[in-house]
């Protein structure tokens, strides 16, 4: 085995193209990522809430099985190993306590030469700087990746995932995600915009890892060979050709309307105004959405 791998946690933000870097970064030859894209292990060893995590477990085991009944060839080479990841997670949350060296453990077994792990999980964005400071310091080879997407954009994205996720039948989507919506604009649901502060995330990020291992993108650009060859150079792995067409977990075909969209520009107008002040070269469709402020 080569020396110590770089570690890669990827914090967020959620619905910034997170999902499109863990399977690219999945296909890549110079990374070694495990089945389980998002691992809530520290957001875990903070909450204490150990038992959600074990029950999603077993509902992916449940899938998984269910789809070993039927696969074959490559389809269920693949369920396999899934499933012995799956299990292997399990067995270390199952612990209920911290274990930092079967986390490490988990991450870098059968990497073979791979230079590159990673732990996905957008939630850890939430995390105390405490927290975060304890993952920079981890090994000597972390690297911390933050993703932005236009606040409206990922707003919606958002909402319609979690109607989508929370709403057994599909003709009743629509509705779901109009009510939710309301309900965000309104201030009733708050957990939504929680996930795109960015200035909240940043500036306990900011506080907690050294500028040098932490890279702050926006999703926009990370989605052009020179934003992703850009991220590549961070991480330290070589280039690599991407689908960057291909969309990962898309949600239901929905438009907001013209008012709703006014109404979210108002709402996130601090999250423009922080990103605007640090990072001016915003892309294109985020100065489309501060104009109309």
């Amino acid at each position: 085995m080569t020396s110590e791998p770089t570690i890669l946690f990827c914090v967020g933000a959620t619905k910034a193209g997170t999902t499109w870097l863990y399977e690219h970064l999945s296909a890549h030859p110079d990374c070694h990522l495990r089945a389980i894209k998002e691992l809530h292990y520290f957001d875990t060893l903070e909450s204490g809430a150990y038992q959600p995590q074990i029950k999603a477990h077993h509902a992916y085991l449940d899938r998984l099985r269910a789809r070993m009944l039927v696969a074959e060839g490559e389809g269920l080479a693949r369920a396999t190993r899934k499933m012995n990841d799956v299990l292997q997670w399990q067995a270390i949350m199952r612990q209920r306590a911290a274990n930092l060296p079967a986390y490490l453990d988990y991450l870098t077994d059968g990497r073979e030469d791979c230079s590159l792990v990673a732990d996905i999980t957008p939630s850890y964005a939430l995390l105390p700087e405490q927290r975060l400071t304890e993952m920079a310091t981890l090994t000597p080879s972390v690297r911390f990746v933050y993703l932005m997407r236009d606040p409206v954009s990922r707003l919606w994205s958002h909402i319609k995932m979690v109607a989508r996720r929370s709403t057994k039948a599909a003709e009743a989507v629509p509705a779901a995600c109009y009510a939710l919506l309301e309900n965000v604009l309104n201030g009733v649901t708050s957990g939504m915009t929680e996930r795109g502060d960015y200035a909240g995330a940043i500036a306990r990020l900011n506080a907690a890892v050294d500028p040098t291992r932490l890279c702050v993108m926006f999703m926009e650009a990370m989605m052009t060979p020179a934003g992703l060859d850009r991220l590549s150079g961070f991480l330290g792995i070589r280039p690599m050709d991407a689908d960057f067409g291909r969309r990962v977990h898309a949600g239901p075909d929905l438009a907001m309307s013209d008012d709703q969209i006014q109404r979210a520009r108002v709402l996130l107008r601090p999250q423009y105004e922080f990103v605007a002040r640090h990072y001016p070269d915003i892309p294109a469709n985020w100065r489309k959405n501060m104009g109309e402020l």
